[in-house]
């Protein structure tokens, strides 16, 4: 595990897109692990500006999003095929049967997670972008799912759900549940980057990092994995007590 400090999130931003774009250059048909939420917004900007500069092409690259509220219509704003679509795909040249989202059907959600796991058979993703809940959840794997699970169906934390509210009208709007990679899957990748930004993000951090490898920090289970970089901002790297610390490009 590798951790890099920035001064503030748009200088992370940067390195972690430098990080991208040297995994796609080295490996255009790159299996690419997609994560949701605010932190990865500006990474995503940045590789579409890459994109309009000739600099990479995702026409042979495979994604794969990490998870999908239950419920909510594809089309609907909130949903994460509408994010994924908004700040990254309608801006790039990805061919759309390429492109691999969680369904979220509330029928039949069983199914929906059981085909995302076939998807994933023979297509370990060659890097996995990953934020952190301030509970230490990545994907939606919250404290206390086992660490072995695979694509599942998961009852949304209550300190989730408030922290995803801001997208929302109001927390009563906030879905119950959602489809997400389970750990197995996000630990069978060959590479991890883990992007955080902001104070609120700290204390998870140095979980991640340093603490014991447990279910109470999911997180924490990314000790375990051979090459995990983190990619964070001074506010969330305050309880590190660590001096700067660069990616070389």
């Amino acid at each position: 595990m590798q951790i890099f400090k920035y001064k503030d999130y748009e200088e992370m931003s940067k390195a972690a897109a430098a990080f991208v774009i040297r995994e796609m250059i080295k490996k255009p048909d790159l299996i690419l692990g997609l994560a949701t939420g605010d932190t990865p917004i500006r990474l995503y900007q940045n590789l579409i500006k890459a994109y309009q500069d000739y600099i990479i092409s995702f026409k042979e690259v495979k994604t794969f999003n990490l998870d999908e509220y239950v419920g909510i219509d594809a089309n609907n704003p909130q949903s994460y095929h509408y994010f994924m679509d908004n700040h990254l795909f309608k801006h790039i040249d990805i061919l759309p049967e390429n492109i691999n989202i969680p369904a979220n059907d509330p029928d039949d959600m069983e199914k929906s997670a059981e085909e995302y796991n076939k998807k994933m058979f023979g297509n370990q993703r060659d890097l996995q972008i990953l934020g952190i809940g301030k509970n230490g959840h990545i994907g939606f794997n919250e404290p206390g799912t086992q660490l072995g699970n695979m694509t599942f169906i998961v009852k949304l934390d209550e300190e989730t759900r408030i922290d995803n509210s801001r997208f929302f009208g109001s927390l009563e709007e906030v879905p119950t549940h959602a489809i997400t990679m389970g750990i197995k899957n996000i630990m069978y990748s060959k590479k991890i980057l883990l992007l955080a930004s902001g104070k609120s993000k700290a204390k998870a951090i140095y979980k991640t990092a340093y603490g014991p490898v447990n279910d109470i920090t999911p997180s924490s289970i990314l000790q375990l994995h051979p090459d995990v970089t983190i990619i964070v901002d001074e506010d969330a790297a305050s309880l590190l007590n660590m001096e700067g610390n660069f990616l070389e490009f």
